[in-house]
């Protein structure tokens, strides 16, 4: 699989990027960032520190710095104020961001390896909105789509209570590339609350003594303590490792529909929820795979093998 992963490297941001640089047959060909759960100034060494840890060379291209239309509100509650978890043993960095802008080379790399690239977006949708208006043939040249993002039943994690933060964060960019592909696959915000690591089995990962095991725990700590603390939540809850998990092995998906899916633009209390057609009404054709259920241990498994190999 050549992969390129598009990320605002929050905690499950890095979590899911362990995933993928962990698999023997996935090439990771490059990793494009962008403003969400935290500034691009804080996403690009994030991104830097996963690599350097994991010691593996990727190329990192720096993408946009804001949403399209509205104004950004960060995550940091979440994620810490660093996007890390407020992540305190990091390591010099060798290793830097590439010249070229994202943008510039999600397009580069769409016409270099035309009909084979995998794209797995992470954060907002901003990066892969500007590709689409500069090359209106770029979702063509993708090989698959899958995105983290948007809302199923409208049980949202934002101000706009039916909306969830990524696609609330750049409802514009999410209209524009959810009308461009034509088979995207999407991991909503209920799917990570029903999927989720019980507790137990959340300490096991965090007590596997390798480089990247205590990277995980190290990282995952203040959200793990926010959702106990703050929210009673049975389960230690994984938005991106899900969406990269069904990604690198789609066995795990155990329920899944397609339909037609759009992101409301106007609504007081609805801008970013995403919109579907369940009853097959609008006569549109249905675009996006949408993710309902899958196999937990399974993507425990992966974590399980991904942090013990260093």
């Amino acid at each position: 699989m050549k992969l390129i992963i598009d990320t605002d490297a929050g905690v499950d941001d890095a979590q899911a990027i362990m995933l993928a640089l962990t698999q023997p047959d996935v090439d990771v060909l490059a990793i494009t960032t962008l403003t969400g759960n935290v500034h691009i100034r804080q996403v690009n060494p994030n991104v830097l520190t996963i690599l350097e840890i994991m010691k593996r060379d990727v190329p990192v291209y720096a993408g946009i710095d804001r949403p399209l239309v509205q104004a950004w509100e960060d995550a940091a509650e979440f994620h810490g104020g660093d996007g890390l978890g407020d992540f305190r043993d990091r390591p010099t960095l060798t290793r830097s961001i590439e010249d070229e802008h994202a943008v510039l080379a999600l397009l580069r790399l769409s016409r270099q390896y035309a009909g084979e690239l995998t794209l797995i977006a992470l954060g907002p949708l901003t990066n892969l909105a500007a590709a689409i208006r500069l090359d209106p043939e770029f979702p063509a040249r993708i090989k698959q789509f899958v995105f983290m993002g948007g809302t199923i039943a409208a049980h949202g994690n934002t101000p706009n209570l039916t909306a969830e933060y990524n696609i609330y964060t750049d409802p514009e960019a999410a209209h524009i590339t959810l009308a461009a592909f034509e088979d995207a696959t999407m991991l909503s915000w209920e799917t990570t609350l029903t999927h989720g690591f019980a507790w137990d089995k959340f300490n096991q990962l965090c007590a596997i003594d390798t480089v990247n095991g205590r990277f995980f725990e190290q990282i995952s700590g203040k959200t793990a303590q926010r959702l106990q603390q703050t929210y009673s939540r049975p389960a230690y809850l994984l938005p991106d490792p899900l969406a990269m998990a069904i990604l690198l092995q789609p066995e795990l998906i155990q329920k899944s529909s397609k339909h037609w899916v759009t992101v409301e633009l106007n609504g007081q209390h609805t801008r970013g929820q995403t919109v579907i057609d369940y009853n097959y009404m609008s006569g549109q054709a249905p675009n996006v795979n949408v993710v309902q259920a899958l196999d937990t241990d399974g993507v425990h498994a992966m974590f399980v093998k991904a942090l013990s190999q260093s």
